[in-house]
């Protein structure tokens, strides 16, 4: 009776359930295992680091439907990848990790790298398991792609110890698993629909929140058409950015804090209302305002207030209802309404006073003249990668995006560190289902530090990433070299040197002469265009542009503090 080896077995079970990609890093016990997978032709994309994998592995999830896979070694490499797990997990990214563990045989008696892996999983995940026998391989993979794609999409974990991978099954007794069917789609209730239709028509001021949830539920035709027909003002959040242009008259994200604060009916579609939307209460909501919540996840509904109407569905169907109902009466809310005149008053005064900020050329930079000659240069269908702390906040109202999945950030559970690994696999993406759509990775100086070597997996992998570093010499503001050097002149420099404070100037750029290849310092706004001009240009490796700003650029002033006060 023919046998086939248990990697052989893991990596046709994964083809078999559609997937394509898988990034990490090897060692024992997963080596042979990765050449299964070439051989399977899954593509293998080596990585510098098992957190930038796992953020590789989930966001090329996110950007095609079906989840990337992390690999990696037992113990330490497992832990290096739980914040990844868990940044999936809170963003509802699709993501199998598939770790090595120490032999059976060898547990409780101090193996190499002997971790409760399945167990330390568990709370970053929807699925995990350590599948017996290779014979089992297939159920387990079956059913961790199918978890990681049904309903909310999350995170699976397989677990498979080096004497598993080392063994061998009968063929005629491999567990045979079909390809599971495309995720079944959650239709509304009509009755509900006609409630949030009757709801929002009868708004005097109506709201729309399209979330990151939109965009994975791909809905953004419908949307588009929604929101044309009906004119109702809409605010996209971070990821959400793109479902419905930047650039369409109805969007008031220069009005969010006004938009937020006076509606009186809320369409959350695909939007939770958690830390980035403020819980939905006072004062960042009206107190009386009432939401209308469509989500996938039954859970999440009336989470922090009640919403006076609250729909389990998917978002396609959702709208595509809505639609319906509402141009069954012709319903328009039109630009004579007061609440239009209010939040086209606040739209106005916000980007005059942007405007003044971005077209001030002074040196040292601010952010907001950095972003803006920089959008002037870059394709309209540019998928965007943006981290840190004001580079991030700033750049997501600066940096436009036409297209749906188009944004990729830190996300709802904040995680730093995410941009190489983002900007890794999106332009793996592109190079698939996109070619000659640019990557651009916007990152403070501070988040590059954290993943930046990813820049030589790029390089291995020809991938057109332009990464621009906004540097401002710290974590949210730095120090001019001589009020720097001020500072540190006497004492111990463990106890002197402000905990916000990195290196004056840091040259990051000078990490591709590593690779032969250049990279661009920028002092001026002429000298940022040059290299973003060149930077277009190349089709088969990244670049770095560094950006020299002002240590004391911040954003413009805010009605609210973004999430905590500090005495900083």
């Amino acid at each position: 009776m023919a046998e086939v080896e248990a990697v052989q077995i893991i990596a046709e079970s994964l083809k078999q359930q559609g997937v394509e990609y898988v990034f990490g890093i090897i060692g024992i016990p997963v080596i042979e295992l990765s050449m299964a997978f070439q051989a399977a032709g899954l593509k293998y994309i080596g990585m510098r680091n098992e957190q930038a994998a796992c953020y590789a592995a989930q966001a090329i999830g996110y950007l095609t439907g079906k989840p990337g896979v992390c690999l990696v070694v037992s113990g330490p490499g497992l832990l290096h990848v739980t914040g990844g797990m868990a940044n999936a997990q809170v963003n509802c990214w699709p993501l199998i990790v598939i770790g090595g563990a120490t032999n059976q045989d060898h547990e409780g008696i101090g193996g190499f790298q002997e971790c409760p892996q399945v167990e330390l999983s568990r709370p970053y995940c929807k699925y995990a398991a350590r599948p017996p026998t290779a014979a089992l391989i297939p159920l387990h993979v079956e059913k961790a792609v199918r978890y990681a794609t049904y309903g909310r999409p999350g995170v699976a974990y397989l677990d498979f110890p080096g004497n598993v991978l080392q063994s061998k099954a009968e063929e005629a007794r491999i567990y045979k698993a079909p390809a599971h069917p495309a995720p079944p789609l959650a239709y509304p209730p009509h009755d509900d629909v006609i409630r949030a239709a009757k709801l929002l028509r009868q708004a005097k001021r109506p709201l729309v929140i399209i979330g990151k949830g939109s965009a994975y539920a791909h809905a953004e035709n419908t949307l588009r058409h929604l929101i044309e027909n009906t004119n109702l003002p809409f605010l996209p959040t971070p990821m959400g950015k793109g479902v419905v242009s930047d650039t369409a008259p109805q969007c008031v994200s220069s009005a969010r804090t006004l938009a937020l604060q006076k509606a009186d009916v809320v369409l959350l579609l695909g939007a939770r209302l958690n830390w980035i939307l403020h819980f939905g209460k006072p004062p960042r909501f009206d107190k009386d305002v009432k939401f209308i919540q469509v989500d996938i996840n039954p859970e999440e509904l009336h989470n922090s207030v009640v919403a006076s109407v609250a729909i389990q569905a998917d978002i396609r169907p959702f709208a595509e209802q809505l639609f319906e109902q509402m141009n069954a009466v012709n319903f328009r809310f039109g630009y004579e309404q007061d609440w239009w005149k209010q939040l086209a008053v606040k739209c106005k005064q916000n980007r005059d006073t942007v405007q003044k900020m971005s077209l001030n050329k002074e040196t040292p930079l601010n952010y907001y003249a950095v972003f803006h000659h920089l959008r002037e240069l870059l394709p309209k269908d540019t998928i965007i990668v943006s981290e840190g702390a004001n580079t991030m906040d700033i750049g997501r109202s600066m940096l436009l995006n036409e297209q749906p999945r188009h944004r990729l950030d830190a996300g709802t559970f904040g995680t730093m560190g995410v941009g190489p690994g983002f900007a890794v696999a999106s332009a793996l993406f592109c190079r698939d289902f996109a070619p000659g759509k640019r990557v651009l990775c916007v990152e403070g100086d501070s988040a590059f530090g954290f993943s930046g070597m990813e820049i030589e997996t790029m390089v291995r992998y020809k991938l057109p990433v332009t990464i621009v570093i906004v540097n401002n010499n710290g974590i949210y503001g730095g120090f001019d070299k001589d009020t720097f050097d001020a500072i540190r002149s006497e004492g111990d420099l463990t106890q002197i040197t402000p905990p916000s404070a990195l290196g004056v100037q840091v040259r990051y750029e000078e990490m591709m002469k590593m690779f032969g290849m250049q990279g661009y310092f920028c002092t001026d706004i002429d000298q940022l265009q040059a290299a973003v001009k060149a930077a277009n240009q190349l089709t088969d490796r990244p670049t770095i542009i560094n950006v020299a700003i002002s240590p004391s650029s911040d954003r413009k002033p805010q009605s609210f503090n973004w999430l905590t006060e500090s005495k900083l």
